[in-house]
């Protein structure tokens, strides 16, 4: 970032986030755009002077950087900017950050294979350890959603699958399942935002979210983990990637 450089808040600041989430967000940026260079520095007063801000909030900024990778703080250097690759990409932020910069694809590939790995498996833990309470939770969730569709409320359906896919995580018996549902969240939310999840879902995909919930409510683990299968490989189609 060249020292002269001056730069406005992100888009968006209405005050629902503190003040450092933001200059946060827009260094995150910076760094995947690479006009803040891996490997190069800035110091806390740089940060100050381009956003206009004080060192308490510049300070925040970067320490929520470093904690996740992002950057290293060195005495008597500043704030050096660290690859991408390095950064902890199962956090929802950085998850958010790299969806909408052009690392989008690599990180829906990556995300789409964790999704093929973990959730079948989950579905699979939900259906056979489960209360009843959780899986008629499920179910709930699944008619609801695709009850959402059939009458063009998009916007409740994609909020009902977010909760119908981390439900079912955080139902899993599973404690590290459980863990991941705030990054499968994270890029169902994403790939809204980015206009890379269909405005009309497919019959297919709802049949097998219906057919999920259904396995899941009759504690048929077999038959949950097939439809969950055949719901993340329907997203690596939609992705252009090849199915598992």
């Amino acid at each position: 970032m060249a020292a002269s450089a001056s730069h406005s808040l992100p888009a968006g600041k209405n005050g629902n986030e503190p003040l450092h989430i933001y200059i946060a967000d827009a260094l995150a940026h910076q760094i995947l755009d690479d006009s803040w260079a891996p490997g190069s520095s800035v110091t806390l007063e740089e940060i100050q002077t381009r956003f206009s801000i004080s060192r308490t909030v510049a300070r925040e900024a970067t320490r929520l950087l470093t904690s996740l990778g992002c950057a290293q703080f060195q005495r008597g250097t500043g704030v050096i900017a660290c690859p991408p690759e390095h950064w902890d990409d199962l956090n929802s932020r950085v998850i958010s950050w790299k969806l909408h910069s052009s690392y989008r694809k690599d990180e829906l590939r990556a995300l789409t294979e964790l999704r093929l790995a973990v959730e079948p498996a989950a579905a699979t833990g939900c259906a056979v350890r489960g209360s009843i309470e959780a899986r008629t939770r499920v179910a709930v969730i699944g008619h609801d959603m695709i009850k959402a569709v059939r009458e063009s409320r998009l916007d409740d359906f994609h909020d009902l699958d977010v909760d119908f896919h981390t439900s079912i995580l955080l139902h899993s018996g599973n404690p590290l399942f459980a863990e991941l549902s705030s990054s499968v969240e994270s890029v169902l939310r994403g790939r809204v935002e980015i206009n890379m999840y269909p405005r009309q879902p497919e019959e297919s995909a709802l049949n097998a979210h219906e057919q999920v919930y259904r396995a899941v409510l009759n504690g048929d683990g077999s038959a949950a983990h097939n439809a969950m299968l055949d719901i993340v490989n329907e997203v690596n189609s939609a992705l252009g990637l090849s199915a598992i």
